[in-house]
């Protein structure tokens, strides 16, 4: 094997010390940068994983929200229409009595003015009927006060 060293020009302790050194250098480059960018690039794929996780983890909490919104709108809808429609039927309901208490009042009005008509209808009546016996006691008096036989013409 000595023969083929020196054939070709080698010296073999220059080679084992190369190898030697090599051997150092690639111990060294394992250790201080090969574990290193290892950890690195396997805390980095850690973190992503990490960040897809919560990614997915949010899109589902975002649809049960956004479910629970869809329902709770319905159901305000929901109630909202029968908030209206109880409201309606009491506004219903309310117009009807103030419809009621206003027929009501103008029938009373009615029948205080109708009485108060036939009241004053009665006074005036009766207003007239003394009027009317004053005129005959008048007329009466005048006739007696004038001579009965006695028409005077002028």
């Amino acid at each position: 094997m000595d023969a083929i060293f020196t054939t070709f020009g080698i010296d073999w302790h220059l080679l084992l010390i190369n190898a030697v050194n090599f051997g150092l250098l690639l111990l060294g480059l394992w250790y201080f940068v090969y574990g290193p960018v290892m950890r690195m690039l396997d805390e980095r794929r850690k973190v992503v994983s990490q960040g897809v996780e919560a990614a997915n983890k949010a899109q589902a909490e975002l649809a049960e929200v956004q479910a629970a919104r869809g329902e709770k709108l319905a159901a305000a809808g929901k109630e909202a229409d029968s908030i209206v429609s109880a409201a309606r039927s009491a506004a219903t309901a309310r117009e009807r009595e103030i419809v009621a208490a206003g027929e009501a009042n103008a029938a009373q009005i009615i029948a205080d003015s109708k009485r108060e008509a036939d009241e004053l209808k009665a006074k005036a009546l009766q207003e007239s009927k003394a009027e009317v016996a004053k005129l005959i006691v008048l007329g009466v008096e005048k006739a007696l006060r004038e001579p009965s036989g006695s028409t005077t013409s002028k």
